[in-house]
C-alpha cells in the first residue's frame, strides 16, 4: 500500500512538473512574465524564489499540499490591472503565435518526456517474457487460427510486412493495434520438433471496436506467455492443502485433459464448478519424478457475477524471460516510434468512444492509475519508467483534446482567431467553459466508476 501511494505521488509530481515546465519555459522564451509556477494546489508546503532568473522574471515556485494538478500564473491584463511599463510582458498582449506556442508547450513537454523515458528503457533494457504462447482460451480467435499452446512467435506483422517479435509484451502491443484497427495479424511460428517454420493468421478483423475493453485479450484468446503448470506456495486451510498438493507439483492432466501450461491450469481450475457446487476432478501430477493421481475439490468463489473455482495456491511457474535492449541510435528512434504509436492509438480509442464504437469501460481514473503505479514499481525501475511514459503520453494527448477547459480548447480558440481575425467573445467563452467543465466532470465520473468496478467489483 505504501509503495502504491509513493509511486503514485511521484508519478503525478513528475508528470505535472514537466507539463507546467513546458508552459513556463516557452512563456519565458516569449518574454511573458511568469508570476508563479505551482505543482499541486492548496496550502503551499514549500515555496522559493531563485535569485538568478531570466531578465524581467520574479517567479515564485511552489509545491502545494494536493498534488492533483498544477498551474503557471502569468501576467495577464484580463485578470487584473497591468502597469503600462509591463504591458508588453502580459500574456494577453502577445501575438497569436506566441500564445499558441505557450499553450501547446505543456502537452508537447509530456510527449517529449515519453520519448525520453522510452529511450531510457530501450538503452537500459527490460526483462520481459519470451513470446512463447500459453494454451489459448477455448472458442477464441487464437484457437480458430490454429494456435494450441507452446508456439514460439518469431515474427509478426500486418499485410505481409513481418518484423521480429522481441518479447510477449511486444506481441501484445501488436495484437492491441490490430484489434483496434481491424487488421489481421500474421504470426510466424518457429519450427517445432523438426517441423518447418510456418505462418498463421490471427483474425483480429473479426473483432468489433466495442470489443476493445478490459476483456479484449480474453476474446482474442492470448492471455499469457507459456509457463510450467506447477503448483507454488500452498495456503494453509486451502482446497489445495486439503487435497494433498505440494509446492513444486507439476500438473500433467486434469480429468483426462492434458495440461501443458500454467494459464491452461488456471482456466481449468476456474471452470471446475457446476452451478454453485465444486466439481471434484482427478489430477495427474509429477512430484519429484513420481506420477501421482490426486482428487482435488476446489472452493467456489464469485468473481464478476460468475461462480469460479479456486484451490488456494499459486499456480504456474514464472515464464522464461528475455532482456530487450536497443543500441544508442535505435533506442532513440524506437522511443519516438513508440510514443507516436501510443499517441495515435490513444486518439483513435478516444474517437471510437465518442462515436460509440468502443466501450467507455476503457476510461481509467486515479484509482486504476495508482494501482498500476504500485504494481509497476514493484516489478522494477524500468517497468516503472514504462508506466510513466504511458501516462505521460495519455496526459499529453488528453490535454490536446478540443475541450474548452483543456489546452486543446484554448488552441481551438486561437484557431478561430487566426481564421476570422477576431477572438472568441467573453460570452461565448463563458458558455464553452461551462460546457467543457460539465463534460470533463462526466468523463471523470465514468472513469471513477470504472475504477471502483474494476478494483472492487
Amino acid at each position: 500500500m505504501l509503495l502504491t501511494v509513493i509511486a503514485f505521488v511521484v508519478a503525478l509530481g513528475v508528470l505535472i512538473a514537466v507539463h507546467e515546465y513546458g508552459h513556463y519555459r516557452v512563456a519565458v522564451a516569449c518574454g511573458v512574465k511568469v508570476e508563479r509556477f505551482s505543482v499541486g494546489f492548496g496550502k503551499a508546503l514549500v515555496r522559493w524564489q531563485p535569485k538568478r532568473q531570466h531578465p524581467g522574471q520574479q517567479t515564485e515556485f511552489v509545491i502545494g499540499a494536493f498534488p492533483f494538478g498544477g498551474y503557471v500564473k502569468m501576467l495577464d491584463g484580463r485578470e487584473g490591472p497591468v502597469a503600462p511599463e509591463e504591458r508588453h510582458r502580459a500574456f494577453n498582449t502577445q501575438p497569436l503565435r506566441s500564445r499558441a506556442a505557450i499553450v501547446a508547450a505543456g502537452p508537447i513537454a509530456n510527449l517529449l518526456l515519453a520519448v525520453a523515458l522510452y529511450t531510457a528503457v530501450n538503452w537500459i533494457g527490460v526483462q520481459e517474457p519470451v513470446a512463447t504462447l500459453a494454451r489459448p482460451v477455448a472458442a477464441s480467435l487464437a484457437e480458430a487460427a490454429g494456435l494450441r499452446g507452446g508456439e514460439h512467435i518469431t515474427r509478426a506483422g500486418f499485410d505481409g510486412d513481418l518484423s521480429p517479435v522481441q518479447s510477449f509484451e511486444d506481441l501484445r502491443w501488436r495484437m492491441t493495434r490490430g484489434a483496434l484497427d481491424g487488421h489481421d495479424l500474421t504470426l510466424e511460428v518457429a519450427g517445432e520438433a523438426g517441423r518447418p517454420v510456418r505462418q498463421l493468421v490471427l483474425p483480429l478483423s473479426r473483432m468489433q471496436a466495442k470489443d476493445a475493453d478490459p476483456q479484449m485479450f480474453r476474446k482474442i484468446g492470448v492471455l499469457a506467455p507459456l509457463t510450467r503448470p506447477e503448483i507454488g506456495e500452498v495456503m494453509k486451510g486451502s482446497a489445495a492443502e486439503a487435497a494433498g498438493l505440494h509446492n513444486g507439483d507439476v500438473v500433467r492432466a486434469i480429468g483426462g485433459t492434458e495440461i501443458i501450461d500454467g494459464q491452461q491450469l488456471r482456466e481449468a481450475i476456474r471452470a471446475s464448478v457446476d452451478g454453485d457446487q465444486p466439481r471434484v476432478q482427478a489430477w495427474q501430477i509429477d512430484r519429484g519424478g513420481r506420477s501421482l493421481v490426486i482428487d482435488v475439490k476446489p472452493e467456489v468463489r464469485e468473481e464478476g457475477g460468475a461462480k469460479v473455482g479456486r484451490v488456494g495456491a499459486y499456480v504456474g511457474a514464472p515464464p522464461e524471460m528475455v532482456t530487450v535492449r536497443q543500441g544508442l541510435v535505435d533506442g532513440v528512434w524506437r522511443g519516438v516510434v513508440r510514443t507516436w504509436e501510443v499517441s495515435a492509438l490513444t486518439v483513435r480509442m478516444m474517437g471510437k468512444m465518442v462515436i460509440g464504437e468502443a466501450s467507455l469501460k476503457n476510461l481509467s481514473g486515479p484509482l486504476t492509475i495508482a494501482d498500476y503505479a504500485g504494481k509497476s514499481a514493484s516489478l522494477g525501475f524500468t517497468q516503472y519508467l514504462v508506466f510513466l511514459a504511458l501516462i505521460s503520453v495519455s496526459l499529453g494527448v488528453l490535454n490536446l483534446m478540443p475541450l474548452p477547459v483543456l489546452d486543446g480548447g484554448h488552441l481551438m480558440y486561437y484557431l478561430w482567431e487566426g481564421l476570422t481575425g477576431k477572438s472568441v467573445s467573453d460570452a461565448w467563452m463563458e458558455r464553452l467553459q461551462r460546457g467543457g467543465v460539465a463534460l470533463l466532470l462526466v468523463m471523470m465520473s465514468v472513469a471513477l466508476f470504472n475504477d471502483v468496478t474494476r478494483l472492487f467489483g
